[in-house]
């Protein structure tokens, strides 16, 4: 049933853009005022994993895909401090603007709609406009902008949260300990995804969940990984020098999606922002190691340019669309990175198979 403040009559609400342009529409949601950066993501499915994303903070998520809500919000259940379904503990995007919202939803596991999910969070959407013709704009305008979600009456300033420390609002704050697996394995929070973790404990790992900004540099572990996260990379200079002093050890090291990138950074890379970003279930990418080409998910709007990095290092996986660098690995000690998300939720799971290969380096590394 939807909440009793989502049956009267829907009010309208604006689109603003930084380059003026502005669309009226329908609201659904929080009756509340968001700004943030305008990207979009042409994902058919796997909004509730979407939304609840650390790497959608401070952005105003626009869905290409027409019907969206059609199957409600599954319920919040978590097993040590794990929610079953989302990818975070709260939602995470500003905003949520869609074509057609599914008002009657149905499916065996919902629990609530996704309008009073955003409701109940304080989050605004939009509905009733054209997201495919928002999108190509978006695309001529390097694959975002910032905008603004108006309620009538209200207004608010622009809000890039390019220039914030987008992790410091994301990441975890103290150590936590997970699971207990033969592999100890330090994964460092930049706003990770749940899965990363549901993906390493099914593989008889003990996890230890560390700050953004922790100093890892003392810790024992068998294996390190650097989670995705929100932001422009150039920011996390504190993270950036423990990676450094990580490369000097033998111990494996595994980035995903942001990790993949600062993990690049330390190695002497440097990031841009895409043109055209990657916000997809349907991102084609080519293994120059194996000679095998995946379907994978992704979502980011920064790439690294590998035209610095160290000799000692090259690419592993490229974007067969534009040719981006997908992934970058050492030429002998059992470091590697993907810029796409092998833990996929939501999207395609074609590459999970990477945290194998990640646990047999961890073997090779430890009883060799």
């Amino acid at each position: 049933m939807e909440n009793s403040n989502n049956n009267k009559k829907i009010k309208k609400a604006i689109l603003v853009l930084e380059d003026g342009t502005q669309y009226e529409a329908d609201h659904f949601g929080a009756p509340t005022s968001s700004s943030g950066e305008v990207v979009f993501n042409t994902a058919m499915t796997g909004y509730p994993e979407s939304i609840t994303d650390p790497s959608y903070k401070g952005q105003i998520l626009t869905y290409t895909y027409p019907i969206i809500g059609n199957y409600g919000i599954p319920s919040s259940s978590s097993e040590e401090y794990l929610s079953e379904f989302y990818e975070s503990d709260r939602i995470q995007v500003s905003g949520l603007i869609i074509s057609y919202y599914s008002n009657r939803p149905y499916h065996w596991n919902m629990n609530q709609s996704l309008s009073n999910w955003l409701y109940e969070n304080g989050i605004p959407g939009l509905y009733g406009v054209d997201t495919r013709f928002i999108a190509k704009k978006l695309r001529k305008s390097g694959g975002s902008m910032l905008g603004k979600i108006l309620m009538k009456n209200e207004d608010l300033p622009f809000y890039d949260p390019n220039q914030d420390n987008l992790s410091e609002k994301v990441s975890i704050h103290e150590k936590i300990m997970y699971g207990n697996g033969k592999y100890k394995i330090l994964l460092v929070d930049f706003g990770l995804k749940n899965n990363i973790l549901r993906c390493l404990l099914r593989r008889d790992c003990s996890i230890i969940r560390v700050p953004w900004n922790y100093d890892f540099t003392k810790e024992e572990y068998d294996g390190l990984v650097l989670s995705n996260g929100p932001g422009n990379p150039n920011i996390y200079k504190k993270p950036i020098h423990y990676i450094r002093i990580a490369l000097k050890k033998e111990q494996p090291i595994f980035g995903i999606c942001l990790g993949n990138q600062l993990l690049g950074i330390a190695a002497g890379g440097d990031t841009y922002k895409l043109k055209y970003a990657h916000r997809s279930h349907n991102q084609p990418v080519f293994s120059l190691k194996t000679g095998k080409s995946f379907i994978t998910s992704q979502n980011h709007g920064y790439v690294l340019d590998t035209r610095n990095l160290s000799i000692e290092w090259k690419i592993f996986f490229k974007n067969l669309n534009d040719e981006t660098c997908e992934g970058i690995i050492h030429n002998d000690k059992p470091f590697f990175s993907v810029q796409f998300h092998p833990e996929a939720s939501s999207g395609p799971q074609d590459t999970e198979f990477l945290f194998d290969v990640f646990i047999d380096s961890i073997k090779k590394s430890k009883y060799n």
